[in-house]
């Protein structure tokens, strides 16, 4: 007698080809899930780290600029013997948007940076009047020098933050 129906063994055959079929499709989409999820991840932290170091070397580039632009004004104001002006406002605003962006070890080499331009103000600014008492060219690079070195350590701290392939510069330039 023949029956119509598939013998046993061809019943769990054929199910087992669809729930292989099965699992080996939800796998797949699972995986390409999961990739696309970690994909996006890595993507974003790397746009996160891009942005920050966008915002880190505007804020470093500000800063400097400053130095330049109020050294620059008392060196001409000192040789001139004339009055001189600068908005310190906007160069605490440099120090804090440059605060919110760099790391600790350029944070603390911007502090002793800082503290290395006090001492030269001190020196070239507020304990000289350059209508009346005048800094002499070479009493200007002398006050001037704690701040160049400290500006080299951070320049040199600046460089290591951004790219490790960064050497360190034995000098500075410019301020």
């Amino acid at each position: 007698m023949t029956s119509t129906f598939d013998s046993p063994k061809v019943g769990v055959l054929g199910g087992r080809l669809v729930l292989d079929t099965l699992v080996t499709t939800a796998t797949g989409a699972l995986a390409a899930t999961v990739g696309v999820l970690v994909g996006g991840i890595v993507t974003r932290r790397a746009q996160d780290r891009q942005w920050l170091r966008d915002q880190q070397l505007v804020a470093y580039q500000e800063l400097f600029s400053h130095y330049a632009k109020f050294t620059m004004e008392l060196r001409r104001a000192h040789s001139d013997r004339r009055g001189w002006d600068y908005d310190w406002g906007e160069w605490s605003a440099a120090l804090m948007r440059v605060s919110l962006v760099a790391p600790p070890e350029v944070a603390t080499e911007i502090d002793d940076f800082g503290r290395a331009i006090n001492s030269f103000l001190d020196q070239a600014a507020r304990g000289r009047d350059p209508l009346s008492d005048p800094v002499s060219p070479e009493e200007f690079e002398q006050a001037r020098q704690a701040p160049a070195e400290a500006q080299v350590r951070l320049v040199n701290a600046i460089r290591r933050s951004l790219s490790n392939d960064q050497e360190g510069l034995p000098f500075g330039i410019g301020g």
